[in-house]
């Protein structure tokens, strides 16, 4: 089970990784290739905070809150969202890609970085 120290240190790491999300796709805008496919980007619970996320190490009670759910679904969003970008960035539809990472990725990463700072607010109090 996971205590709220854990909990914190999950939240930190996963803010951190989809950081570098924002890098690894601009470069793939720019080369038109990446190290994985968008298939395999859209799988939510393949990023090390996906696996966490969808484990068995949160409790049910953990999972069933609100904040919980919210992050989920965020996250979730967050992989659709870069692995369309992904998709039209390897299809050489570079300024589509380009369109949609200025704008929808943005957003999302924004909206999920904001609901992690929350809950982390939330879990520490």
């Amino acid at each position: 089970m996971s205590t709220n120290s854990d909990l914190v240190q999950q939240i930190n790491a996963a803010i951190g990784a989809h950081g570098v999300w924002k890098l690894k796709l601009k470069t793939a805008i720019d080369l038109g290739r990446a190290e994985v496919t968008p298939d395999e980007l859209r799988c939510d619970s393949h990023c090390a905070f996906g696996e966490w996320l969808h484990s068995d190490v949160l409790s049910e009670s953990i999972k069933a809150g609100k904040p919980y759910q919210v992050i989920r679904r965020i996250h979730a969003e967050f992989h659709e969202c870069a692995a369309d970008i992904l998709s039209h960035a390897i299809s050489g539809r570079k300024d589509d890609a380009k369109a949609m990472f200025d704008k929808d990725y943005a957003e999302r990463s924004g909206k999920l970085t904001q609901a992690l700072y929350k809950w982390k607010r939330e879990v520490a109090a």
